[in-house]
This record gives C-alpha cells, sequence and structure tokens, in this order.
C-alpha cells in the first residue's frame, strides 16, 4: 500500500504524455493558432457555469501536471495563451508543476476587494490532463495564498477516475495521500524564486472552499459581465 502511494505521488512531478510546453499539445476542442496560443470557438471565461447540478466543478486546465510552461486564459479574447515575459514565452524556472493547473469558468477575483482581478485558480489532483480540456472535478478544500501581499487562493480539486477520486476532503487527503499537501505548500512558495514574497498562510476544507468559490461566482456576476 506504502509503495502504491509513493508511485502515486511521484506521478505529481512526472512529464507525462502531455509534458510539452508548447501549443502542439492540447485539447481537441481548441485550435493552435501559432505556437503560442490556443484558439476557442466560445470564449473559454464564459461558456460554461462554475459549478454543475451534480455538485462538481468545471475546470479548464491551462497547465498540465509535469510542465512548466505558463499558459494562461486571455480574459479579453477568451483563447488560451503562452504567457510572455521580458519578450519570450514564460517558463517556470522550478521543477514543474505538481497539479493541473487551471481556473474555474465564470468566475472573478475582483480587484476591488483585494483580488488579482482573474478567474478562480485551481489546483486538479489526478494525472495529466491536456491543455485546454474542460473536465470535472470534486472540491475538496483551498490552499490561502498571499502573492506579494495579494490575495491569491487556490481551490483544490480531485479528477474523476483518478486515484485521487475517493477523497472527500483536506483532512482526507492528508492521511490517505501523505506529503501531498506538504509539495504543494513547497512548490507555490519557491516556484518564483529566492526572494519572491509568496506565502501559504494555510488549508482549509470544502465547507471554507465553497465560500471562496460562491465569493468568486458573485464576483464575476457583480464585476465581470
Amino acid at each position: 500500500m506504502l509503495l502504491k502511494k509513493v508511485v502515486i505521488l511521484s506521478t505529481l512531478f512526472s512529464a507525462l504524455a502531455f509534458g510539452e510546453n508548447s501549443a502542439i499539445n492540447h485539447s481537441e476542442n481548441l485550435v493552435a493558432n501559432g505556437e503560442y496560443s490556443l484558439k476557442s470557438e466560445k470564449n473559454l471565461v464564459t461558456v460554461m457555469p462554475a459549478k454543475n447540478i451534480d455538485g462538481s466543478i468545471n475546470v479548464l486546465v491551462e497547465i498540465p501536471s509535469g510542465t512548466n510552461g505558463k499558459w494562461e486564459v486571455n480574459k479579453e479574447t477568451g483563447n488560451l495563451d503562452w504567457e510572455f515575459k521580458k519578450g519570450a514565452p514564460r517558463v517556470v524556472q522550478y521543477l514543474p508543476y505538481p497539479s493541473n493547473y487551471g481556473m474555474i469558468p465564470q468566475t472573478l477575483s475582483p480587484e476591488e476587494i483585494g483580488g488579482d482581478g482573474d478567474p478562480l485558480d485551481v489546483l486538479l489532483l489526478g494525472e495529466a490532463v491536456p491543455r485546454g480540456a474542460y473536465v470535472k472535478g470534486k472540491l475538496i478544500g483551498v490552499m490561502y495564498m498571499k502573492d506579494h501581499g495579494e490575495t491569491d487562493d487556490k481551490l483544490l480539486a480531485v479528477a474523476e477516475g483518478s486515484p485521487f477520486e475517493n477523497v472527500n476532503s483536506i483532512s482526507e487527503l492528508a492521511e490517505q495521500f501523505p506529503g501531498t499537501l506538504t509539495i504543494l505548500q513547497t512548490w507555490f512558495v519557491n516556484y518564483k524564486g529566492i526572494g519572491e514574497d509568496m506565502k501559504v498562510t494555510g488549508f482549509a476544507n470544502k465547507t471554507e472552499a465553497d465560500k471562496v468559490l460562491n465569493e468568486a461566482i458573485n464576483g464575476y456576476n457583480k464585476y465581470g459581465k
């Protein structure tokens, strides 16, 4: 059992089948628009609701697990673009992303109330998912973060059909997959480099995560439309 869990945890850091950073590897729902952009027929921010009737959440995967290219949804065009920094596509100079990283549609963390002005971030635990794919996730908690003093919380969800699918809370994640929370905290505190003001201030279970999600849905309805 211990060996099985070690193997599962090791997948958090593996560059799997979708491990390349360019637009070559992506969901079939998107069309490569050059090397640095994936075009969508519909705006990825608005195309579907944040939550489903069955209680699951919708996750748009921007960065597959095991990759380090910094892709994000363009709020203006609704496409998925490779972020540029100093004239070059941004590549995280650290270990690859330890989980699938994405956003929840029809959410917003408004700058007016201390947010970053972007859709809500979510970490989807499970095998690597193609860039640009929409998948259902089960919300289990939230990682509270500050990025240079700005609220930058990350919801935590588990993918259906993954080794994590029976996890229902942060406490169950810690019990069933020891070390996962430490991996996530260590990565997000350090991935921007030495001297950056990145803080993880704690974790909370689904009840608090639902509050963060509902606030972001309200933020989208008030400021994002």
